[in-house]
């Protein structure tokens, strides 16, 4: 993988310093835009006020709605698929500002977070704030971050060789994976196995990454336009009516699959 290292300097945007070790950056993107793996000297939080984007590491692929925000910690290998037109908003910390930041516990590892009113408003205002008002919202912004929790919307990918082919699999078409039986044989293991370690590599059963694999699938559906037939997509992923497949979606996302297609 070649993963470049993209200095804040050296990004095309409206962007403005706030004096004290954070910048911020301002972007839009068109849908299909892809960010090919890169990595920044600083540590981001990355917020779409409007549109739907992937997020790749290491750990897995995070699908973020508009009411999620991705923290990506400082030199992480990471890239960007836009899935429909995205207004970014990201707030770059260099290591100085977190070495001072009390609340910096768990901000070592990348997650996806729930993004409250308050965090939205805080987010928005920083773009149009006043100096003497850029360190409360910045503080507030980060109260507001710890105390979110990560999202259902991780689908973590395995790294043992035959989980990882099997996950793949069912990544390409989630809506047609195999059963696991049937899975198992095609990447040269038994099921038992299989089922092992899909819990022990992603710390979910089989069926429920399998889930997560067809919700995301959904949101990037439902992403992609809004001529999107719910009912025609519940039958697609699987599933056997439109309440069992607004269940799930709502389990995962807060919001009816229409709820999330009128809102992005």
């Amino acid at each position: 993988m070649n993963v470049a290292e993209m200095p804040i300097a050296e990004i095309r945007a409206t962007h403005r310093a706030t004096g004290d070790g954070v910048h911020l950056v301002a972007r839009n993107y068109k849908k299909g835009v892809r960010l090919d793996p890169h990595m920044h000297r600083e540590a981001q939080l990355v917020y779409a006020a409007s549109g739907t984007m992937q997020v790749t590491t290491p750990k897995g692929r995070w699908l973020v709605p508009p009411d999620r925000a991705v923290w990506v910690p400082a030199r992480l290998a990471h890239a960007i698929d836009v899935l429909a037109n995205i207004e970014m908003r990201t707030l770059y910390f260099d290591l100085a500002w977190l070495r001072r930041e009390t609340r910096n516990a768990g901000l070592t590892s990348e997650f996806v977070v729930r993004v409250s009113p308050l965090l939205h408003q805080a987010i928005l205002a920083l773009f149009d704030s006043q100096r003497e008002r850029t360190a409360l919202l910045l503080r507030l912004a980060m109260l507001e971050l710890h105390q979110a929790e990560d999202s259902a919307t991780f689908i973590p990918l395995p790294r043992e060789p035959r989980c990882r082919r099997a996950a793949d699999i069912v990544l390409r078409a989630p809506a047609a994976a195999p059963e696991i039986e049937t899975l198992a044989r095609k990447v040269g293991t038994s099921a038992r196995t299989l089922s092992r370690l899909f819990a022990s590599e992603t710390e979910l059963s089989f069926k429920s990454w399998c889930q997560r694999a067809r919700i995301a699938a959904a949101i990037e559906a439902l992403s992609m336009g809004k001529n999107v037939s719910v009912k025609k997509l519940a039958a697609e992923l699987g599933y056997a009516s439109v309440p069992a497949f607004s269940h799930a979606f709502r389990q995962v996302t807060g919001k009816t699959p229409t709820e999330f297609a009128d809102g992005k």
